[in-house]
Formats: structure tokens, C-alpha cells, sequence
């Protein structure tokens, strides 16, 4: 097998889903536009590119037919690129870059470009529920088809997480991303945007459409307290302990990262940001899928001959503060080296697309250090954990170190 290397990865910045900045953009425009920051930054011809690989977790409307084909056309690849759509849920971004890498090892390919995007503002409103449901499924795993929200009351309350600790976690993920942005910590993996976006006047109804660039994560809100969190009501249970604020923010964006083999990379002389190093998947009861990563990420580190206490810097989705708190400290992970930089309770959560921008962002804080990346599928998945393990890269072919050191820089 091969040896599989990111060469780079780009995003756009995440805007509130239906009064953010995207809330016009079709999610195919916001795709194709990381493709071809990707094309712009590294220098590679688009023609060598062989595959666009695409999830999302809705495969309806803006983002129905094969939405990677059409990314590959919609951007400067163009007709000779093939195309290819996904749908894990929540890990969609990661299992398209899973499925990359792992195509390049085979030595079938030396080029593809993967990823995620999700347009919530454009899909969520009218959802095909034509013959949705399984009776049979319904009626004997009811979970299957349980609204993400549910499935994270029922883990709060199996695995007794409370409201304070889950509010607290929330503090913690706002605080860091605020500190992030602050540092400039995200700026490498935005590709600024511009758009065309719809305002409305809630006094008077009147709408404008306005002119703007998406250049930044809109969602993080660093004024955030305990005493706010602690005001908001359970939005999935009168009696639960899952709100607004410690649940993940809807949001849209894309991300697309650039797999390579190692030969190829450095026969065009470009740096690796790291070595792919494996991918897992793990089933969990659907009534409780968040906690997928419970299950797979010690089915990856098994494989690969490490433990947790080997890992440097971890990548947990964050579509809930009680699935990500009841994973980190089953796991036993230092909190220390747990989504430092925040996740998508802050930064923002468009479905499909996150899984990519986790390895982006994890990457960039890996020159010298081990990671994982992992994510579960939302909403009625059946409850996945996936994670995607990623060792540094070094000049020489064909080899890769291992280090406990963490970049001051990344955290």
C-alpha cells in the first residue's frame, strides 16, 4: 500500500444558517469555490486531479444529483474530473476523505480533491418525507428515526451528564474558539467569499438583498457566560438539559481537502501538512448515536498498535455537549488535547461538511504530533463513529515519526 499524504485543505467560513451571509449561496458555488482556492494555492494542474469526492447529509434539492460531478464542473477541473456524491450524516466529510485516501493507497489514483459541504439554509425547509419511514423499523428501532436532539437528551440522561456540565463544556468550546480566532488560528483555512445574501426587517418585513464576503466564522458567540447558558430553556424535552446553547449551531459552509500520494506530492514539490493513517467504523445503538466514537476510535488505535495516552491532539464533532463530554471522559482523553480550539458548538455545525473541516484544522496543528479525528452521524442515522488518524509528515519518503510533542502555536 501506498503512502497517502493532505496536502492541503480549504473552507469557507461558517455563516448561521438562514440569516447568515449563505443564506442565497448554493452549496455546489460554495464547494467549487474551496476546489479552486485549493487549485490556486498549491499550483497543481486540474487536469491531474482525478476524482471529486463530495459528501453532504442531505442529497436533496441545491444538493441533489451527483453533487460532486457537478462541483468538478462547476470549478476549474472541469469535464475530465470524475465525481462522486456520499452521505454518512455528520461524518460525510470525513468518510469522503477516508474514501480518497484509501483509493490513492491502492495505487489506482495519485490525485483526488474531498470533502463536505451542507446548505441548510436551502435544504432544511423542504424536506421529501414521501415513504420515509420503514414500518417495520419504526416499530422495532424506533431510535433509527429519533431527531439528533432526542438521541443527545437520552445519552445526558443514560450516562448522567448533567445540565451544568454539559453549559460548562459549552463555556469552554466558545471561550477557546474565541481565543482561536483572536490568534488568527483559522485564517490558513478560510478562502474568503463573496456572496449575495437575503436581510430582512423583522419590524416591518421589508427584505434587501445585500452584497458581502464571507471571510470569517460568524457563529461564535465569546460574550457567552454560565449564567446565560443557564437561562436558556430545553429546546427536545421540558424536563431535559439540552439547549440552544450547548448543542452544536446550524450552520452553513463547505470544505475540501487535496489527498495525494506521497510520490506524487513530492514529485511536484510540495510539503505534506500529514500522513492518512487509518480510518474505523463502528455501530451504536441509534437512540444514542453521538457516542459512535466510543466504539470506533479504539477499533482504530488497536489496528495501528497505539493507545490513547499516544495521542497528541484530538478531533471530537462537537454536535453536543453531552455525546462529545460522555465520549471524552469514557475514552479518558486529556481535556487539554480535546477539541482545543473549540468545535461546532461554537464555530458551527453544517452537517456534512465538518468532518473535512476537522482534518483541515487538526492537520495544520500536526507538524509534530499524532491525531485523531473523529465524528458521528446526526440526525436519523444509525449511529457511526469515524475517525480519521493522522501522523506527521517528513521530508523523506516513506517515513513518518511519531512525537508527544504539541505545537504551542495550534493550541
Amino acid at each position: 500500500m501506498r503512502e497517502v499524504v493532505i496536502v492541503d485543505s480549504v473552507r469557507t467560513g461558517l455563516a448561521k444558517s438562514f440569516r447568515g451571509k449563505f443564506n442565497m449561496t448554493r452549496p455546489d458555488d460554495m464547494a467549487a469555490h474551496c476546489v479552486n482556492a485549493l487549485l490556486k494555492r498549491t499550483g497543481i494542474d486540474p487536469a491531474s486531479v482525478e476524482d471529486c469526492i463530495v459528501g453532504a447529509g442531505s442529497n436533496e434539492g441545491a444538493q441533489g444529483y451527483n453533487i460532486g460531478r457537478n462541483v468538478a464542473v462547476l470549478s476549474q477541473l472541469g469535464i475530465g474530473t470524475a465525481g462522486m456524491t456520499l452521505n454518512r450524516f455528520c461524518s460525510s466529510g470525513l468518510q469522503a476523505i477516508a474514501i480518497a485516501a484509501n483509493q490513492i493507497a491502492s495505487g489506482c489514483s495519485d490525485i483526488i480533491v474531498a470533502g463536505g459541504v451542507e446548505s441548510i439554509s436551502l435544504t432544511m425547509k423542504s424536506v421529501n418525507t414521501d415513504n420515509l419511514i420503514n414500518p417495520l423499523l419504526k416499530e422495532q428501532v424506533p431510535g433509527i428515526y429519533f431527531p439528533m436532539g432526542q438521541t443527545a437528551e437520552i445519552v445526558a440522561r443514560r450516562y448522567s451528564v448533567s445540565r451544568e456540565e454539559q453549559d460548562l463544556y459549552a463555556l469552554q468550546s466558545q471561550k477557546r474558539t474565541a481565543q482561536a480566532q483572536a490568534a488568527g488560528l483559522f485564517d490558513d483555512e478560510i478562502a474568503p467569499m463573496a456572496v449575495k445574501y437575503r436581510v430582512e426587517d423583522k419590524a416591518t418585513g421589508q427584505v434587501q438583498i445585500v452584497e458581502g464576503v464571507v471571510d470569517r466564522d460568524d457563529c461564535n458567540r465569546p460574550d457567552t457566560s454560565l449564567q446565560s447558558l443557564a437561562a436558556l430553556n430545553p429546546v427536545f424535552a421540558e424536563d431535559g438539559s439540552v439547549t440552544a446553547g450547548n448543542s452544536s449551531q446550524l450552520s452553513d459552509g463547505a470544505s475540501m481537502t487535496l489527498v495525494m500520494s506521497l510520490e506524487k506530492a513530492l514529485e511536484l514539490g510540495l510539503k505534506p501538512k500529514a500522513f492518512f493513517r487509518g480510518f474505523a467504523v463502528a455501530g451504536c445503538a441509534p437512540d444514542e448515536m453521538g457516542i459512535g466514537p466510543v466504539f470506533s476510535v479504539p477499533k482504530l488505535l488497536k489496528a495501528k498498535g497505539l493507545r490513547i495516552a499516544d495521542i497528541d491532539l484530538w478531533e471530537l464533532n462537537e454536535a453536543f455537549a453531552s455525546q462529545c463530554l460522555y465520549a471524552r471522559n469514557r475514552l479518558e482523553i486529556d481535556n487539554d488535547k480535546y477539541n482545543v480550539n473549540g468545535g461546532s458548538i461554537s464555530i458551527g455545525h453544517p452537517f456534512g461538511m465538518t468532518g473535512s473541516r476537522q482534518v483541515g484544522h487538526l492537520v495544520r496543528g500536526c507538524s509534530d504530533v499524532t491525531c485523531v479525528t473523529a465524528s458521528s452521524p446526526c440526525a436519523w442515522a444509525a449511529g457511526w463513529g469515524l475517525p480519521d488518524c493522522s501522523r506527521p509528515c517528513v521530508k523523506q519518503p516513506g517515513l513518518a515519526v511519531k512525537s508527544m510533542m504539541r505545537p504551542a502555536q495550534f493550541h
